[in-house]
């Protein structure tokens, strides 16, 4: 069912359920797909990621992740 985006804004704000007035499978999510990166390190920086992210409890992958934003942000 096809609705003007005006009509969906409005439901929408009322707080209606408008969960079937989107096509969950055309959905995109700009700037957050995904991309593989392989990035080799020595294994001292291993080691030292492995330890970080124990403290924290979080993956070695998390610990990255986030430092990574962290310092692009």
């Amino acid at each position: 069912m096809k609705v003007k985006a005006a009509e969906f804004d409005e439901a929408f704000d009322a707080g209606e359920d408008v969960s079937d007035l989107v096509d969950w499978g055309a959905s995109r999510r700009p700037n957050l797909e995904t991309r593989r990166v392989n990035v080799d390190f020595p294994a001292w920086v291993v080691e030292g990621l492995d330890q970080q992210a124990k403290k924290l409890g979080v993956s070695r992958q998390a610990l990255i992740k986030l430092w990574i934003a962290e310092r692009l942000g």
